[in-house]
Protein backbone atom coordinates (compact mmCIF):
# COMPACT_ATOMS: atom_id res chain seq x y z
CA UNK A 1 0.00 0.00 0.00
CA UNK A 2 0.86 3.41 -0.77
CA UNK A 3 -0.38 6.89 -0.25
CA UNK A 4 -0.75 8.64 -3.15
CA UNK A 5 -3.14 11.29 -2.33
CA UNK A 6 -3.44 12.98 0.68
CA UNK A 7 -6.42 11.23 2.62
CA UNK A 8 -5.93 8.19 0.61
CA UNK A 9 -4.11 4.86 0.13
CA UNK A 10 -4.03 2.86 -2.84
CA UNK A 11 -2.10 -0.03 -4.03
CA UNK A 12 1.18 0.80 -5.50
CA UNK A 13 2.62 -1.43 -8.29
CA UNK A 14 6.33 -2.10 -7.89
CA UNK A 15 8.30 -1.79 -10.97
CA UNK A 16 11.93 -1.42 -12.32
CA UNK A 17 13.24 1.65 -13.60
CA UNK A 18 14.16 1.52 -17.22
CA UNK A 19 17.70 1.96 -17.81
CA UNK A 20 19.16 4.62 -18.90
CA UNK A 21 22.77 5.27 -21.14
CA UNK A 22 24.25 8.49 -21.00
CA UNK A 23 24.81 10.20 -24.29
CA UNK A 24 27.21 13.05 -24.60
CA UNK A 25 28.06 15.78 -26.87
CA UNK A 26 30.57 18.02 -25.84
CA UNK A 27 29.63 19.56 -22.64
CA UNK A 28 25.86 18.53 -22.98
CA UNK A 29 24.65 14.81 -22.14
CA UNK A 30 21.44 13.46 -22.11
CA UNK A 31 20.01 10.27 -20.89
CA UNK A 32 17.24 8.77 -23.43
CA UNK A 33 14.87 6.55 -22.98
CA UNK A 34 16.42 3.46 -25.01
CA UNK A 35 14.48 0.28 -24.00
CA UNK A 36 11.32 2.46 -24.77
CA UNK A 37 12.59 3.55 -28.41
CA UNK A 38 13.88 -0.10 -29.58
CA UNK A 39 10.47 -1.66 -28.37
CA UNK A 40 8.02 0.89 -30.40
CA UNK A 41 10.86 -0.08 -33.58
CA UNK A 42 10.71 -3.33 -32.68
CA UNK A 43 6.66 -3.23 -32.65
CA UNK A 44 7.04 -1.44 -36.19
CA UNK A 45 9.26 -3.42 -37.00
CA UNK A 46 7.57 -7.25 -36.59
CA UNK A 47 4.48 -5.66 -38.13
CA UNK A 48 6.20 -4.79 -41.33
CA UNK A 49 7.57 -8.16 -41.72
CA UNK A 50 3.99 -9.82 -40.81
CA UNK A 51 3.07 -7.20 -43.74
CA UNK A 52 6.15 -8.64 -46.15
CA UNK A 53 5.71 -12.44 -45.38
CA UNK A 54 5.83 -14.37 -47.98
CA UNK A 55 7.03 -11.36 -50.74
CA UNK A 56 10.07 -10.89 -52.35
CA UNK A 57 12.20 -8.10 -51.03
CA UNK A 58 15.00 -5.79 -52.03
CA UNK A 59 17.06 -5.10 -49.28
CA UNK A 60 20.27 -2.16 -49.81
CA UNK A 61 22.54 -0.33 -47.34
CA UNK A 62 25.24 2.04 -47.33
CA UNK A 63 27.78 2.03 -44.59
CA UNK A 64 28.90 5.24 -45.71
CA UNK A 65 32.94 5.93 -45.50
CA UNK A 66 33.08 4.36 -42.23
CA UNK A 67 32.28 0.91 -43.46
CA UNK A 68 33.73 -1.75 -45.46
CA UNK A 69 30.05 -2.69 -46.72
CA UNK A 70 27.38 -1.65 -49.67
CA UNK A 71 25.10 -3.60 -51.25
CA UNK A 72 22.14 -2.78 -53.49
CA UNK A 73 19.07 -4.36 -53.88
CA UNK A 74 19.74 -7.88 -52.07
CA UNK A 75 17.24 -10.20 -53.11
CA UNK A 76 15.15 -12.41 -50.89
CA UNK A 77 12.38 -14.42 -52.23
CA UNK A 78 9.75 -15.75 -50.46
CA UNK A 79 10.55 -13.83 -46.90
CA UNK A 80 10.11 -15.65 -43.53
CA UNK A 81 10.59 -13.89 -40.18
CA UNK A 82 12.11 -16.21 -37.61
CA UNK A 83 11.23 -15.02 -33.93
CA UNK A 84 12.99 -16.30 -30.79
CA UNK A 85 10.82 -19.44 -28.77
CA UNK A 86 9.87 -17.82 -26.37
CA UNK A 87 8.21 -14.68 -28.52
CA UNK A 88 5.78 -17.45 -29.95
CA UNK A 89 2.74 -16.44 -30.59
CA UNK A 90 2.82 -13.27 -27.59
CA UNK A 91 3.03 -9.92 -27.17
CA UNK A 92 6.04 -7.89 -27.17
CA UNK A 93 6.51 -7.43 -23.44
CA UNK A 94 9.59 -6.83 -21.03
CA UNK A 95 11.87 -8.73 -22.88
CA UNK A 96 13.11 -7.97 -26.00
CA UNK A 97 14.97 -10.28 -28.71
CA UNK A 98 18.34 -9.15 -28.90
CA UNK A 99 18.32 -10.50 -33.22
CA UNK A 100 15.28 -11.00 -35.84
CA UNK A 101 16.07 -13.32 -38.82
CA UNK A 102 14.91 -12.53 -42.36
CA UNK A 103 14.96 -15.72 -44.37
CA UNK A 104 14.64 -16.38 -47.95
CA UNK A 105 16.34 -18.10 -51.06
CA UNK A 106 18.79 -16.30 -53.77
CA UNK A 107 17.84 -18.32 -56.56
CA UNK A 108 18.35 -22.31 -57.47
CA UNK A 109 17.26 -23.29 -53.69
CA UNK A 110 20.33 -21.03 -52.27
CA UNK A 111 19.12 -20.14 -48.95
CA UNK A 112 19.95 -16.44 -47.98
CA UNK A 113 19.68 -14.21 -44.29
CA UNK A 114 19.53 -11.53 -42.90
CA UNK A 115 20.09 -11.13 -39.47
CA UNK A 116 18.77 -7.76 -37.43
CA UNK A 117 20.63 -7.21 -33.84
CA UNK A 118 18.09 -5.39 -32.01
CA UNK A 119 20.54 -3.74 -29.79
CA UNK A 120 20.66 -0.49 -31.21
CA UNK A 121 17.25 -0.32 -33.51
CA UNK A 122 15.82 3.06 -33.00
CA UNK A 123 12.86 3.44 -35.77
CA UNK A 124 11.06 2.05 -38.38
CA UNK A 125 9.85 4.54 -41.20
CA UNK A 126 7.52 3.77 -43.86
CA UNK A 127 8.64 5.94 -47.14
CA UNK A 128 6.97 6.61 -50.51
CA UNK A 129 9.06 7.32 -53.85
CA UNK A 130 9.11 6.94 -57.46
CA UNK A 131 5.69 5.10 -57.36
CA UNK A 132 7.36 2.28 -54.62
CA UNK A 133 7.17 1.94 -51.07
CA UNK A 134 10.18 1.84 -48.86
CA UNK A 135 10.76 0.79 -45.34
CA UNK A 136 13.96 2.17 -43.69
CA UNK A 137 14.98 0.40 -40.28
CA UNK A 138 17.27 3.05 -38.36
CA UNK A 139 19.86 2.21 -36.18
CA UNK A 140 21.38 4.66 -33.70
CA UNK A 141 24.72 4.33 -31.56
CA UNK A 142 25.27 7.37 -29.81
CA UNK A 143 27.18 10.39 -31.22
CA UNK A 144 30.93 9.81 -32.68
CA UNK A 145 33.18 10.21 -30.00
CA UNK A 146 30.45 8.66 -27.39
CA UNK A 147 28.75 5.47 -28.68
CA UNK A 148 26.38 3.39 -26.72
CA UNK A 149 28.43 0.22 -28.02
CA UNK A 150 32.45 0.55 -28.30
CA UNK A 151 31.87 -2.25 -30.96
CA UNK A 152 29.11 -1.43 -33.06
CA UNK A 153 29.67 1.40 -35.98
CA UNK A 154 29.05 4.71 -35.02
CA UNK A 155 25.89 7.34 -35.29
CA UNK A 156 23.28 6.45 -37.19
CA UNK A 157 22.41 3.87 -40.22
CA UNK A 158 19.31 3.11 -42.08
CA UNK A 159 18.65 -0.75 -43.86
CA UNK A 160 16.22 -0.12 -46.97
CA UNK A 161 13.86 -2.37 -48.07
CA UNK A 162 11.65 -2.70 -50.74
CA UNK A 163 9.01 -5.17 -52.41
CA UNK A 164 10.63 -6.22 -55.57
CA UNK A 165 8.91 -5.98 -58.99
Amino acid sequence: MGQLGLFTEEEVKECQPEPKTEVRLGRRSAQPRLASKRREALQKLVAVMEQLQGKDILVSYCGGSHSHWWFDDLRLKRLSMEKPWWWKDKPLGDRLPATIVLWGTRGRGRQAEIRIFTDCLHNVREQESNGGKYWLIDFWNGFGEYPINPYKPKGYESLQIRLAA
